[in-house]
């Protein structure tokens, strides 16, 4: 089985909540391939989903909305 990981990067308006995003996401070919899972990308920037690995990466230039 390959080890290939995909990196997905995201816009403040994908992001869902405080700062997360759900994986798998709609736009993947595999959408219902494992449980919904959400995400934090609000502390670094990006996230890993434990199931299939992608990362989440907020696009450069991106500003997150302070969640104080």
């Amino acid at each position: 089985m390959s080890e290939a990981k995909s990196i997905v990067e995201v816009t403040a308006a994908d992001v869902q909540g405080p700062g997360v995003v759900a994986c798998p996401n709609p736009k993947m070919a595999l959408w219902s391939s494992h449980p919904k899972v959400f995400i934090d990308i609000s502390h670094d920037g990006h996230g890993k989903c434990p199931y299939c690995g992608t990362v989440y990466q907020l696009k450069a230039g991106e500003v997150l909305h302070s969640h104080h």
